[in-house]
């Protein structure tokens, strides 16, 4: 019988549940939650609020429970080494080691790992920790900028010029905000078009690449609201969007593999 670990229990994680309880194997779920999910709690074996992003934790569980692999959903646990923690146990993790996981976590690892290796799809930007340089690198940006927290902020990291700050003074004012707090941001060139999103998933070597969806993460009607998390996506039943050619699609691929490569060659080690 095979013991798998979810960790964390938002509605990702219930959909991950949920898909894991239909196959026909003979299984037993485990999760670590950050509250109690009664869909997940209906469907799994053992469920425990916990402070998932202590490692410790998160090891003795495993061990005590005789898991045979784990399922991390959220970032902070990938952040904080959940998944390094649970290999050095013999425990494999859908979910990246920290070092690789820093592609999620942090901004500026991401710019100059693409500035590095040479990957498409990079904007001009710079990292701060300070106002040193910022009035600067605004004006050579013009009314086109994105101010970014340079961590993880559940999604209401960012700022858009023009959406969320409406001048110079109001983009240096969340600067300054961010630094009080203690953190590093990364200014960057507003991209202009529809976003779209392409995720893969990848065993450290293969791709296999995930239909292209569009992520609406402003609330309210008419996108009027703050950023959340994500108030939805959607794919057209050919899994393109009305606004793709096949050509952009593929573009996005050859990111994904580039970048797969990018960390391999960089930590010696396979994103998983």
């Amino acid at each position: 019988m095979l013991k798998i670990l979810v960790i964390g229990s938002g509605a990702r994680e219930h959909a991950i549940v949920r898909a894991i309880n239909r196959s026909p194997k003979k299984k037993e779920i485990h999760c670590l939650a950050t509250n109690y999910n009664p869909g997940i709690a209906e469907i799994c074996n053992n469920i425990l609020v916990v402070n998932i992003n202590d490692p410790d934790l998160v090891k003795n569980y495993a061990k005590e429970h005789k898991i045979n692999f784990s399922i991390i959903g959220p970032e902070n646990p990938l952040a904080n080494g959940i998944a390094d923690v649970l290999s050095d146990i013999g425990i494999g993790s859908v979910g990246p080691k920290k070092n690789l996981a820093q592609i999620e976590t942090s901004k500026s690892f991401t710019r100059n790992l693409l500035t590095e290796y040479k990957i498409p799809g990079c904007p001009k930007f710079k990292t701060f920790s300070n106002m040193d340089g910022v009035d600067e690198f605004l004006l050579s940006l013009g009314e086109n900028y994105v101010v970014k927290y340079d961590g993880l902020a559940g999604g209401k990291g960012v700022k858009v010029a023009g959406d969320h700050l409406h001048s110079h003074e109001e983009a240096k004012s969340y600067c300054k905000e961010l630094i009080d707090k203690g953190g590093t941001f990364v200014i960057e060139k507003k991209l202009i078009g529809e976003e779209f999103s392409l995720m893969s998933f990848c065993d450290g070597s293969s791709l296999i690449h995930m239909p292209a969806v569009q992520d609406h993460k402003r609330a309210y009607e008419g996108d009027t609201g703050p950023n959340t998390g994500g108030m939805g996506t959607y794919s057209d039943s050919d899994h393109s969007l009305p606004f793709l050619e096949n050509s952009h699609i593929r573009s996005a691929q050859i990111i994904n593999e580039k970048t797969a490569s990018a960390l391999k060659d960089k930590f010696k080690e396979g994103y998983k």
